[in-house]
């Protein structure tokens, strides 16, 4: 267990719902964090450099970003819809929207990852956490495509460094699922990997390490912790908030793990909300950006 003294709050803001953290190394003069409040509908800048922390309100809540590959801007989900969105000095504005996928009344999307071959794969959730409204989704350039369905609350995913395995979590159900991901970027083999019980609150979202290490972050478990390939507790790292939200590697050595976490009814709590950096002892991957070339939004 990691001493709590190594834990850094590098921003005091209350975010409702903290989410998506992203390490984008070439803005900035060392690289910037960005990470969305899902609930206020706001968009974070975190400088690395200069320790300071910039947002922007959304006309929607964002719910995650992925870099695209050409270098112009990002794909985003917006609560209701996938669009192709810019940041700039005086804040994020919208392009133009991708395909959305059809999903259920009362339902957002929630968490995204990109594997190595540029694949997009994402989640929905119900807003209400009723079972069985959610889905993961794969866009690539075979188009969109619903690759799993019968998730309360779908939260992850993460990629495995080899790419041959795909984490995706249910929050609600405390379950993280492992599946064999082919590198034609079809699932097979989908199998119940971890399950959360008790103090250890519900998994929600994670990245893996270059050592295939996968770091969960526990909402309601006040945690994030590192996993082994074969599902072993290796380490953890205690936080002072309970709502830790997700995690992600950053710094110019991408030795660095930030973690945003949520005030939504934690008002009791000082941190809650705040967005936290520790030194793990182990580097984490650079993020893999979505081959937006094949698209013309």
């Amino acid at each position: 267990m990691v001493d709590g003294s190594m834990i850094e709050c590098v921003w005091r803001g209350r975010a409702q719902l903290g989410e998506g953290p992203l390490w984008c190394p070439a803005r900035g003069e060392a690289g910037q964090l960005l990470f969305v409040d899902i609930l206020k509908g706001m968009l974070h800048v975190h400088d690395a450099a200069r320790g300071e922390t910039r947002g922007w309100s959304l006309d929607e809540a964002c719910c995650w970003l992925a870099p695209r590959d050409d270098g112009d801007g990002f794909i985003a989900a917006l609560a209701s819809r996938l669009v192709h969105l810019r940041l700039d000095e005086d804040g994020p504005y919208i392009v133009n929207a991708w395909t959305t996928p059809d999903e259920p009344a009362g339902n957002r999307f929630n968490d995204a990852a990109v594997d190595d071959r540029g694949r997009l794969w994402f989640g929905s959730m119900s807003e209400t956490g009723e079972p069985g409204q959610g889905s993961l989704y794969c866009l690539d350039a075979e188009g969109l495509r619903c690759v799993d369905r019968g998730y309360a609350v779908a939260n992850g995913p993460a990629v495995s460094p080899d790419g041959r395995t795909l984490y995706h979590s249910d929050t609600a159900a405390g379950v993280v699922y492992a599946f064999d991901l082919s590198a034609a970027g079809e699932l097979s083999g989908k199998r119940e990997h971890l399950h959360f019980s008790g103090t250890q609150g519900y998994p929600d979202g994670m990245t893996c390490d270059a050592e295939g290490g996968l770091w969960i972050a526990h909402w309601g478990g006040g945690r994030v912790s590192r996993f082994l390939p074969d599902g072993a507790l290796d380490e953890t790292l205690i936080l002072p908030a309970s709502r830790v939200t997700s995690c992600a590697f950053g710094g110019p050595e991408l030795d660095q793990l930030f973690i945003t976490t949520a005030a939504f009814e934690r008002e009791q709590e000082a941190l809650a909300g705040a967005l936290f950096r520790v030194a793990p002892g182990v580097r984490g991957l650079a993020s893999p950006a979505f081959v937006a070339s094949r698209w013309a939004a």
